[in-house]
């Protein structure tokens, strides 16, 4: 089971389901109990999909965190077996996980998001900073517990990056509440902050609770954005080096998009040679949610190549592994199909004629 949506990238989900019952969601109801997918078919599909040329794989998940708990085993024991079977031309970026299911794994998490063909980035979902309001919500952990998640990645892994969801104007929240989410904020200046307003999604608990008043809604989540915005994210990067992985066509048609370590977005000018290729960038400017970088090109690397990246504390030894065929041997090996394929179509062609219409030709003649 897996979804390509770029020639360089492919998503290859984990597992079907949750073990939550948020009270504003239908995943469960929609998607029901966790099920995750056997370890071997999931390694086997990113071996395949290796073959055959892609860079970069996104783990997918409703809860990253969760995967394993209902075939006894977990997602620390399947991210190693990831790793080790990954070239040094690709990297592997973990999806979504909630608080609760990664607290008994934090040292693992973070040697795996140390690890040179790991992105360091992970995106933890905290909702709302109230304790009561995570309660009502059925989240199944507090505030403390995800400022200790965040507190210990940021401490264990250099240069890590934590996104973050917040959902504004939950029934139960009242103005204390969502100043305590504010002052989160302003605390942890999360790069990447996912806003958005409650909406009662029909036949979810939440739905039946006496709603805040909607312009109520707009102003926090109005109040919260103006936080987000106050502070930089990437200006202390200028003029620093970076190795960016470049897999994505920017939408406004003159960038490419790669990214580093941390996965922080970085615009290059568009050089389609630059596609699925390992490269230095010099920063030379910076937005609230990208960089641009200029392309060292004595630094690109085709596919194939060890890529620069590194991890200074990176706990997990690189396993030696089997060459991949690159993009070039491919190109190769359909063009001498393609070649081989005309060549016997014209001898098709030569013997229909000679014994088809040639043959009728000179029956007539005689």
């Amino acid at each position: 089971r897996q979804m390509c949506i770029r020639d360089s990238i492919e998503i290859v989900p984990i597992s079907t389901g949750c073990l939550n019952r948020c009270t504003y969601c239908k995943t469960k109801y929609a998607r029901g109990d966790l099920g995750s997918y056997p370890p071997q078919e999931i390694v086997r599909r990113i071996k395949k999909v290796i073959s055959e040329g892609v860079r970069e794989i996104w783990l997918s998940s409703e809860d990253t965190g969760a995967y394993g708990l209902d075939i006894n085993t977990n997602i620390a024991e399947l991210l190693n077996q990831i790793v080790s079977v990954l070239p040094e031309h690709v990297m592997l970026r973990i999806g979504m996980t909630n608080p609760p299911y990664i607290l008994d794994h934090l040292e693992a998490i973070a040697t795996i998001l140390n690890h040179p063909r790991v992105y360091s980035f992970l995106h933890i979902p905290v909702q709302a900073a109230s304790d009561k309001v995570l309660s009502d919500m059925k989240r199944k952990y507090t505030i403390a517990d995800f400022k200790l998640v965040v507190d210990t990645l940021r401490e264990k892994v250099p240069g890590v990056t934590i996104a973050t969801d917040i959902i504004c104007g939950f029934p139960t929240e009242t103005a204390e509440d969502f100043d305590l989410t504010l002052d989160l904020c302003r605390q942890y200046k999360f790069p990447v902050l996912h806003i958005s307003q409650f909406y009662p999604r029909p036949g979810t608990p939440a739905a039946s609770m006496k709603r805040v008043l909607t312009q109520e809604v707009k102003r926090r989540s109005r109040e919260l954005t103006k936080v987000f915005e106050s502070y930089e994210t990437y200006s202390h990067k200028l003029g620093s080096r970076e190795t960016v992985l470049v897999t994505e066509d920017a939408h406004d048609g003159i960038h490419l998009i790669g990214h580093n370590k941390s996965y922080e977005q970085i615009l290059i000018a568009k050089d389609d040679s630059f596609m699925g290729k390992t490269l230095d960038v010099k920063i030379v400017g910076s937005g609230k949610h990208f960089l641009i970088g200029e392309a060292i090109e004595e630094t690109v690397q085709p596919l194939g190549v060890v890529s620069t990246y590194k991890a200074s504390t990176s706990q997990t030894k690189p396993q030696p592994q089997p060459q991949t065929p690159t993009l070039t041997q491919t190109k190769s090996s359909r063009a001498s199909i393609f070649y081989v394929m005309m060549v016997f179509g014209i001898g098709l062609g030569i013997l229909f004629f000679v014994f088809g219409i040639g043959g009728n030709f000179v029956t007539s003649f005689l």
